[in-house]
């Protein structure tokens, strides 16, 4: 069940047979049903998530009431409040499976301990943060600089799988767009971005 987990972080830093033997302590596996919502607004979150396969998002619901998916992570992709994480502060998102899922869990309450026994993890988490930083930062600037449909175009070249794997509102709501918006981009997807 780990085999996703320490080969991901051996792309990044190496771990010996103690190390891993560690890591597998701290962790924690769950097998989830599609549309498992592990933490609720107003919970205090408790743990950072690895995807080892499947696929969870995180979301709100606006002052109408609708939903508003902020982010996804499917496979290798590590998802959590980091807010509410970091400071104890109860969460204002929603996270929850979109396919049946293998999470595997840090929990707060053990990653010190952990972080202690393998210091090398810290560059780990350090490399995975800066890499989501910057990837929120692209995903910002191209909020701001090309159209919806470029946006879309971009997102679909980029992650064409998963595009192919998460709903369409779903999709559509990570994107600022209404499910109808999205389907008459997707239908005139054979002619040039104008």
């Amino acid at each position: 069940m780990y085999t996703a987990l320490l080969k991901h972080i051996q792309h990044y830093i190496p771990l010996n047979e103690a190390e891993e033997k560690e890591i597998t302590r701290n962790f924690k596996v769950l097998q989830l049903k599609k549309k498992t919502v592990i933490l609720e607004a107003g919970q205090t979150c408790k743990g950072n998530y690895f995807v080892a396969k499947g696929c969870l998002r995180m979301y709100f619901f606006d002052d109408k009431g609708v939903e508003q998916t902020t982010q996804f992570a499917i496979e290798n992709w590590w998802i959590s409040d980091y807010t509410s994480l970091a400071l104890k502060k109860t969460s204002e998102f929603y996270l929850q499976t979109v396919e049946d899922s293998t999470i595997i869990v840090l929990e707060t309450a053990v990653e010190d301990a952990l972080l202690e026994q393998v210091p090398k993890l810290e560059r780990y988490f350090r490399l995975m943060f800066q890499r989501a930083y910057g990837t929120s930062q692209h995903l910002a600037k191209y909020n701001h600089t090309l159209s919806r449909e470029a946006h879309y175009r971009h997102f679909n070249k980029s992650f064409p799988d998963f595009v192919q794997r998460i709903p369409q509102y779903m999709l559509a709501s990570f994107l600022g767009f209404t499910p109808e918006f999205l389907s008459k981009i997707r239908a005139k997807k054979d002619q040039p971005i104008s």
